[in-house]
């Protein structure tokens, strides 16, 4: 006979542990509910850590010249993720590092009448600046440019240190599980539980509630219970990693001809200390159409036209497909705001996709006003995490793109254990 399973309960129990599910259960922790979070790979895998890490307040979303709902859905987030930053916050990310408190939009060429007109609107203002030629970041300080260069108030941030920062404020709470050994399971009365196998033990997880903020894994994990809503739709996009030895760090997004950036660059730094670009914009999603040599490419005559002033010709490439899920929206356009729900056909289920790193924030409110409509309040304090972690390992986190993309050379001086600590 099969060993009875070691049966745990919680307030909440969360599945997915990327930067949607972390910051919920910070909230929710400093709420005052039990909770467990599990995660089937590494904390911030996929969708999380092939993030540019950019704060923004929605800026981008504007290059037809007005404002969208998606500018204005996200407009107060900067702010909002600055007070954390600060300590201030719902969440303390004091420990999370900032890689730049400001971006910029540039033109390789006029733009539109229409945009530089809204540009300068008082619409605008307090939110994006126009730089002069004196004040052009290093690597725009060259005879070849030409355009408009605009600064924007907001934040870049170093995604790997947030992931960290968010999993350190939950000791004892962050579990690893396997993923071809959990599952979903609903009750005849419609009340789902997470069953999991340990060497050989089976872990049967209960909860109130169980919020489901695994991204792409969402969809899975309704089709264990037989369902298949609220329904999902795939963006793909295919980012450009370029290991270089420039020092200059730059954060910014190229305008072009369409209403999303021609070329998005953010700066990043390998374990062992490399400068790597990591490209994303028009050129990641045209890049879903191409394999990664033809990709890599197009990224190098992108480079070539907008700074000709500099010699790639020694660098190293590759290439990261990412999938960002969200919630299926009509003729597939891209929703303006995270999307929080209850699952119908049973009676514990929550499921979310925050849409954008920045508004990871967001999600988690609107998670708390199910709880709050529901009457979801926290029980009375118990000891569950920590017995549970004398079953279950805490999750790790994950790598960034750009350390599996450019392992160390054979010379490095770092030990694979120092490359770990350098990462976090």
């Amino acid at each position: 006979m099969p060993a009875t399973p070691i049966r745990f309960h919680f307030d909440i129990a969360i599945i997915g542990g990327g930067v949607a599910g972390l910051w919920l259960a910070n909230r929710l922790a400093n709420t005052g509910y039990s909770l467990a979070l599990f995660e089937s790979k590494a904390l911030g895998s996929d969708q999380t850590v092939a993030s540019q890490g950019m704060i923004h307040g929605g800026m981008k979303y504007t290059l037809s010249g007005t404002l969208t709902g998606a500018s204005e859905a996200i407009a107060e987030m900067p702010r909002h993720w600055r007070a954390c930053l600060c300590g201030e916050g719902d969440v303390d990310l004091r420990n999370t590092r900032i890689l730049s408190d400001h971006f910029f939009m540039w033109s390789s060429e006029t733009m539109t009448s229409r945009l530089t007109t809204f540009l300068a609107s008082k619409l605008t203002r307090g939110r994006v600046e126009p730089v002069a030629d004196d004040k052009r970041p290093p690597l725009l300080r060259n005879n070849h440019f030409s355009g408009s260069l605009y600064r924007l108030e907001d934040l870049v941030l170093d995604v790997p240190s947030l992931v960290t920062n968010l999993a350190n404020n939950l000791p004892s709470r962050v579990f690893q599980v396997e993923e071809n050994s959990t599952r979903l399971t609903a009750a005849a009365n419609g009340e789902v539980s997470l069953i999991t196998e340990q060497d050989g033990q089976s872990i049967e997880v209960t909860a109130q509630r169980i919020v489901l903020t695994a991204g792409k894994g969402n969809a899975a994990l309704l089709q264990q219970l037989g369902l298949q809503q609220p329904a999902m739709q795939v963006r793909p996009l295919q980012q450009v990693m370029v290991k270089h030895h420039y020092p200059h760090r730059f954060y910014g997004h190229c305008l072009g001809a369409e209403t999303t950036p021609r070329l998005t660059i953010s700066s990043h730094t390998t374990s062992y200390g490399a400068p790597v670009w990591y490209l994303g914009g028009s050129l990641a999603e045209r890049g879903v159409h191409q394999d990664a040599t033809e990709l890599i490419e197009s990224a190098k005559q992108e480079l070539a036209d907008l700074m000709p002033w500099l010699d790639f010709s020694e660098a190293e490439w590759a290439t990261l497909p990412v999938e960002r899920a969200e919630p299926l929206q009509r003729h597939f356009a891209r929703p303006d705001n995270a999307f929080a729900t209850q699952v119908v056909g049973v009676n514990n289920l929550i499921l979310g996709w925050p849409t954008k790193l920045t508004l990871a924030p967001n999600l988690a409110n609107e998670i708390l006003a199910l709880l709050n409509k529901d009457a979801i309040t926290p029980g009375s304090a118990t000891n569950e995490a920590a017995e549970l972690g004398r079953h279950l390992m805490r999750a790790p986190i994950a790598k960034t793109p750009w350390d599996i993309a450019f392992p160390p050379p054979p010379d490095s001086s770092l030990t694979d254990d120092e490359a770990t600590d350098a990462d976090t």
